[in-house]
């Protein structure tokens, strides 16, 4: 199939080198700077149950947009003509999509929808038409395309209606697009499409899920420091909230770059399935980076109110944050090395029996408590690659 797959003019050229991250995607993903921003915002602002909920369901949609474009890219080249334009016109559309979160579940519920439909149910169009239908190809954009028809009716659904039935309605949507990839897109008459069928270019997907991480990241820096920027008055408990975001911020980096990304690649190259692979990274990466908005916003907190008791809501938000990072960093690390790290599964419940402490504590105390769990999660974590990585060497 890979032969056949690269006669098509506009699909990446597979030579046996690592598909370099183009320009043109770097461009797309600035709109998901702007977007994971007024996420946080938004969780920020609304911490309750409900407003947790309609976050959570945002935040796939935001992932989901991504991920469906990135794997276009992976399979063709965005330096061609066409498939730039398709980028640019779904970035432009990505742009409203971001802009309307804010008010997503009030007045611009319709506007949202609607420009994350055109998203992605015009771009999988645009590539079904470009293939033709004798294409290898062109039986799993059939199937993934009836799936996302399928989803826009929930998403315009929940556009057109108000309050819990619109949020009935976009989880439905939200299940359709992240679930039907796990069983092949199958749909009666079209049948269903195997992993092994989906001739990814592994360094170049890992490369992307990598990118985003950082994205992610810089948002969270990028809050702390517009905090410290805006704080009038810079005194020993503003540079300590500083440095404890920025600390825990650094933990997770560590967590991830600093012992798995490298060996992510390797897993997905050498892969007798790289789609399978490929997938499980974008499952993944929705929890570890939702991980990375919430802890932003008890960053948000910490800088905001370092001397404020903590709340129920400001200790969960503090804790869940982090532990939502962990389980995501620890499945992704099943993936890439077959083994749930130990570390991981100790941090999560190191900071799980935190939350009776920090609510006895303020914000300050709570940020730098959180962030030390962190940092001696990813210290164990580097010692037990650094170990791993010397017993190999001298096994070899």
């Amino acid at each position: 199939m890979s032969g056949q797959t690269n006669q098509h003019s506009l699909l990446r050229r597979r030579d046996g080198h690592h598909a370099r991250v183009t320009y043109e995607e770097l461009f797309f993903d600035l709109v998901y700077v702007f977007a994971v921003t007024q996420l946080s915002h938004e969780l920020l602002h609304d911490l309750t149950p409900t407003g947790i909920l309609q976050t959570l369901i945002l935040w796939f949609a935001v992932w989901l947009g991504w991920q469906y474009t990135c794997w276009v890219t992976n399979w063709f080249n965005p330096e061609t003509p066409p498939i730039r334009g398709l980028l640019f016109a779904s970035m432009a559309l990505a742009l409203v999509m971001a802009s309307a979160l804010s008010d997503a579940f009030g007045d611009r519920a319709l506007v949202f929808a609607g420009a994350y439909v055109a998203m992605q149910v015009g771009r999988t169009a645009f590539i079904l038409l470009s293939l033709g239908s004798d294409h290898p190809l062109a039986a799993n954009y059939r199937r993934m395309l009836g799936w996302l028809v399928i989803s826009a009716c929930f998403w315009i659904a929940g556009g057109l209606s108000e309050s819990w039935m619109r949020v009935g309605f976009w989880i439905v949507a939200v299940l359709c697009e992240y679930v039907s990839p796990m069983f092949g897109f199958a749909l009666p008459g079209l049948g269903r499409s195997s992993t092994r069928d989906w001739t990814i270019e592994g360094g170049h997907l890992a490369e992307r899920c990598q990118l985003f991480v950082i994205v992610a990241l810089g948002e969270t820096l990028l809050a702390t420091g517009a905090m410290l920027a805006g704080t009038e008055t810079w005194d020993v408990s503003v540079i300590s909230a500083m440095l404890a975001t920025f600390v825990g911020t650094l933990a997770m980096w560590w967590l991830y770059f600093g012992t798995s990304s490298k060996d992510a690649t390797d897993a997905i190259t050498h892969s007798d399935d790289p789609g399978r692979i490929g997938a499980s990274f974008h499952y993944v990466h929705a929890i570890l980076i939702a991980g990375i908005i919430a802890t932003a916003v008890g960053n948000d907190l910490v800088m905001a109110h370092p001397h404020e008791g903590v709340k129920l809501a400001y200790g969960l938000i503090l804790s869940l944050g982090p532990i939502l990072y962990l389980a995501g960093s620890a499945i992704y690390k099943k993936v890439v090395y077959g083994t749930v790290p130990v570390s991981h599964i100790v941090g999560a419940l190191v900071l799980a029996a935190l939350i009776p402490v920090l609510l006895n504590t303020n914000l300050l105390i709570a940020g730098w408590l959180t962030s030390a769990v962190m940092l001696g999660t990813g210290l164990w974590e580097s010692r037990i690659r650094r170990v791993c990585a010397d017993i190999h060497t001298v096994s070899d």
